[in-house]
């Protein structure tokens, strides 16, 4: 128990970042089903997506010497970017492909096409990989590899500050962004009551399409920040984690998008602090590759005694 007391600060930090990762990716989650009213199971393989296309970036600038010369915060905001503007369109193309000739059709029509894309992207992205390098399993190169001493127990790494930091700049900027600009407002009145918002001159296709663009440009960026955090990516990370922001979706409540980001924060923590008390407990034996099993009976449990969620309010069947 000493042993765990000592911990619980590194434990809180490796926590946060975990879990700001998954809000990011429930947002995702979230905002598809504020409009649709229908999960987008493939956004788990448009992280997956965004977690190459932001680790090839970097791959590429270390290998032309790039990595060298600039700023690090630098190099990773040129990677952030890049892997939301190709994610970010690779989920309007997939809504428009996949979703929009469906979007009528009962609601476990659009569930299945999510699984068949999702398992497009995989085959997608091994075959792509494959070609180029004959294998699938990259490794990020380390552009952050210091921490600042806090105390003898305690380490902030210096990505964890960067990862942190870019993930509430994006939080506070969509949550704006919803809350305060017309295209956010409309995104509202949308997810409201899409006949209406039709009446009142508003959009509905290019609102899906915007709701799309963001969450996908979104999945793209954590895929980014996950990839600097953990380095090892391949084209199955986007099943677990998806599986784990979706849970943290459901967690703060599905549709809610200061939810998203607050069931987010506490999976991360829960199960940080989940797997280092089991493994403190059984003294080694059981260690983190069992953490995931927290997320899913985290999931039961709500589901059980809260459906909507913490933050989620529940509703009436619209008809």
């Amino acid at each position: 128990m000493d042993q765990l007391l000592q911990m619980i600060p590194q434990l809180i930090i490796d926590g946060l970042t975990l879990g700001l990762v998954y809000a990011i990716v429930a947002l995702g989650y979230t905002m598809v089903y504020g409009i649709l009213e229908f999960i987008n199971f493939a956004h788990s393989e448009v992280f997956m997506v965004g977690a190459f296309i932001g680790t090839e970036v970097l791959l590429f600038m270390q290998s032309m010497g790039y990595l060298s010369s600039i700023p690090a915060p630098i190099a990773l905001i040129i990677a952030l970017l890049i892997a939301m503007l190709f994610s970010g369109t690779l989920g309007v193309i997939i809504e428009r492909i996949a979703y929009k000739p469906i979007r009528k059709a009962p609601k476990l029509i659009p569930f299945i096409s999510a699984i068949g894309v999702s398992f497009f992207l995989q085959d997608a992205v091994r075959l792509v990989e494959g070609l180029i390098k004959n294998a699938f399993y990259i490794t990020a190169p380390t552009i952050f590899n210091s921490s600042v001493n806090i105390s003898s127990s305690l380490k902030l790494p210096v990505k964890a500050v960067y990862i942190a930091t870019i993930s509430i700049f994006i939080m506070v900027a969509l949550n704006l962004f919803v809350s305060k600009t017309k295209w956010g407002k409309a995104m509202r009145a949308v997810a409201q009551d899409q006949s209406t918002s039709m009446l009142m001159s508003i959009d509905v296709d290019k609102v899906i399409s915007l709701t799309f663009l963001i969450g996908a440009a979104l999945g793209g960026a954590a895929g980014t920040l996950f990839s600097i955090q953990y380095s090892l990516i391949h084209p199955y990370i986007g099943f677990v984690l998806g599986m784990k922001a979706f849970t943290a979706a459901v967690l703060g409540g599905i549709g809610n998008i200061p939810g998203a980001m607050l069931g987010g924060v506490i999976l991360g923590i829960l199960e940080t602090f989940g797997s280092a008390s089991l493994s403190v407990v059984s003294h080694g034996v059981l260690g983190a590759e069992y953490k995931d099993i927290f997320a899913f009976i985290i999931l039961i449990v709500l589901l059980l005694f809260k459906p909507s969620g913490l933050l989620g309010q529940t509703v009436g069947e619209k008809v």
